[in-house]
């Protein structure tokens, strides 16, 4: 039986676990060692277990992962997207649909130094939903802006999603944190285009809008925000400039953070310790979605799936453009089902060599590694405004019981649009990941 059979087998395994609501990790784990046992046998999956989990969780690299989660906590208590939030009320709150673009704003600037779009939504949602609703906007407009704008948590560096991806790919980390950098600053621009538009169409949807600050009252609360931008200048910069490793970053970055949310009284009572503990439960979920990945891509590599599925797609004589849109569109169907790390571990180790294996635009592996990283990671984070899972939607219901899941996903759709829309311009003009990086050598 060909590796591709055994394969396809495992996948509908796997697939038949999550219907039966199989935590993802263990699913991946089960078909992984079940497929592995079926291709090699038993010895070569025990003398597999005995080393490999070890090598891979002992990685230095691995260790920025509770870090800029724990950085991630710290902010969330700190207070810090309040004032993001007030910054940018400050400047465009009187426009129609200025409150819900500063929300957008607010959530790229807590993105900055949070690196999780859950956490980005359900902060937002605390802190602006409720000025939404005391200023009439409508529930779909409110609910799908916050909804979406959590989605810049992972593109908008740094992200754990990318570190992730860095380490399969074997890329450099502050490379691709830069080359996520303008992709995340057009899709916060996309979002509040949306957000014009809507209340353009339907003014309703906007309310009446807050009053104009003087230019005395926004330099306040841009000075406000110095700790987010000086966080953020540390961790990247520092990064990029040869200063620190991603991992010493991202210990600065926590203590600067935990300094922050210290002065702030975020800290006092339970406060760190829920910091801690969420931290420990998100890494522990994210090691063990690893752990399954892994095994289900050791199963695939000795069953040589990735390669007879690249001969396959060269034997097709497809064109590189439709591969990749092809790609595309297997990673919006997972999406639909599936959380962006565990479609990042899933899928990369297939699609990336199908992909660095074609010519797109005459570039370098390396570029092409980066560039395919993060139109891999934007396809993604649509996945977290797709349902049925939809994970921000949900997340953003939770929190307001008076608005139905089904008017955020409703609200969502206009933003799907915007994202679908980036899709294209990225894979098109790759300069627009690649220009920054290219520009500072």
């Amino acid at each position: 039986m060909s590796g591709t059979t055994i394969g396809l087998t495992m996948g509908v395994v796997m697939m038949g676990m999550l219907a039966l609501r199989v935590q993802i990790g263990i699913a991946m784990f089960l078909a992984g060692a079940i497929g592995y046992v079926w291709a090699s046998g038993w010895d070569p999956l025990l003398a597999y277990l005995k080393n490999a989990p070890y090598g891979r969780f002992s990685l230095y690299d691995l260790s920025v992962v509770p870090l800029f989660l724990l950085m991630g906590q710290f902010a969330t208590h700190g207070g810090l997207s309040r004032a993001l939030f007030r910054a940018g009320n400050a400047f465009i709150g009187h426009w129609k649909g200025g409150m819900a673009m500063a929300g957008v704003g607010a959530c790229a600037g807590f993105g900055a130094i949070c690196g999780s779009s859950l956490a980005t939504a359900a902060t937002m949602s605390h802190v602006v939903m409720p000025e939404l609703k005391r200023h009439q906007y409508k529930p779909g407009l409110a609910g799908g802006a916050l909804a979406a704008g959590g989605t810049l948590g992972i593109l908008i560096p740094p992200s754990v999603p990318l570190v992730i991806y860095a380490i399969l790919a074997e890329q450099n980390i502050a490379k691709l944190f830069v080359a996520a950098f303008v992709p995340g600053v057009l899709a916060a621009l996309g979002y509040m285009v949306v957000i014009a538009i809507v209340t353009r169409l339907d003014p309703a949807a906007g309310g009446p809008g807050s009053p104009r600050h003087t230019w005395a009252e926004r330099l306040s609360t841009v000075i406000d925000t110095w700790p987010v931008m000086l966080i953020f200048a540390v961790v990247i910069g520092g990064i990029y400039g040869g200063l620190f490793t991603p991992t010493e970053a991202a210990a600065v970055g926590v203590v600067a953070t935990g300094v922050t949310a210290w002065k702030s009284g975020g800290l006092k009572g339970e406060g760190l310790m829920d910091c801690i503990y969420g931290t420990a439960t998100g890494t522990g979920m994210m090691f063990l979605i690893l752990l399954g990945a892994d095994m289900l891509n050791a199963f695939m590599a000795v069953s040589q799936m990735p390669v007879e599925a690249a001969k396959w797609v060269d034997g097709m004589g497809l064109g590189p453009f439709t591969v990749l849109i092809a790609i595309i569109v297997v990673y919006l169907l997972l999406g639909c089902v599936m959380d962006s790390l565990s479609m990042i571990l899933l899928t990369i180790p297939i699609f990336l060599p199908i992909v660095l294996g074609m010519d797109y635009w005459g570039l370098s592996t390396e570029d092409k590694a980066i560039w395919f990283g993060i139109i891999a990671l934007v396809v993604m984070e649509v996945g977290l405004i797709t349902p049925p899972v939809g994970m921000n939607v949900y997340i953003i219901s939770s929190m307001n019981k008076d608005i139905p899941m089904s008017t955020i996903f409703r609200g969502v759709v206009p933003f799907l649009v915007s994202d679908l829309l980036r899709i294209v311009v990225l894979v098109l003009f790759p300069s627009i990941s690649l220009f920054v990086l290219r520009w500072i050598g």
